[in-house]
């Protein structure tokens, strides 16, 4: 049986959502692309994909008993885009503080998807919140320059397991399961 399209995030409060959104309305130009909806703002630590319930129930499991370590500061930094700013797909922010610890996590839990029996990343992690998609690719490299950088922060004390669900209009998050970092 399938669960769905299903990735493991850091969430955000609302506090923080509201001033990276604030920080973006007072430039002067939009945000190029398309972008993500505040209310789907996280920072991805392992997209698994299209999953089915036995790998799912096993990796749920192995996280119900992880030490995930201990809460941590994050604060977002600067703009940034992938591949890159001059042909850019996808804009985001970065992060300044908080970074080695999301790595660290991002590691541990590619550790945990591996275990449980989902094919591992061929991508490095690179910690960042996506604000928006772009296509075709565009030329950001103004836009990021222009942007100082986003002052929100917040204490992350816990991950998130989510389905994601697509169809008309922006994709839709459920949240499944939320393990606390201890």
């Amino acid at each position: 049986m399938s669960v769905g399209r299903v990735f493991v995030a850091v969430t955000m409060p609302d506090e923080a959502r509201h001033a990276v959104a604030h920080h973006l309305s007072e430039v002067d130009s939009p945000v190029p692309g398309r972008p993500v909806p505040p209310e789907n703002w996280h920072i991805t630590l392992r997209f698994i994909g299209k999953t089915e319930s036995v790998p799912y129930e096993k990796m749920l499991g192995l996280l119900d008993q992880a030490d995930l370590g201990s809460p941590f500061r994050l604060r977002l930094g600067s703009l940034g885009a992938f591949p890159g700013p001059k042909r850019a797909s996808v804009l985001w922010v970065g992060t300044e503080t908080g970074s080695a610890e999301l790595c660290d996590l991002a590691a541990f839990i590619e550790e945990i998807v591996d275990d449980a029996g989902f094919m591992p990343e061929e991508r490095p992690f690179h910690p960042h919140l996506t604000l928006a998609r772009i296509r075709p690719h565009l030329d950001v490299t103004a836009y990021v320059e222009s942007v100082p950088p986003v002052p929100a922060s917040w204490d992350v004390s816990d991950i998130v397991v989510y389905r994601s669900h697509w169809g008309r209009g922006p994709a839709r998050y459920e949240e499944l399961e939320r393990f606390e970092l201890t």
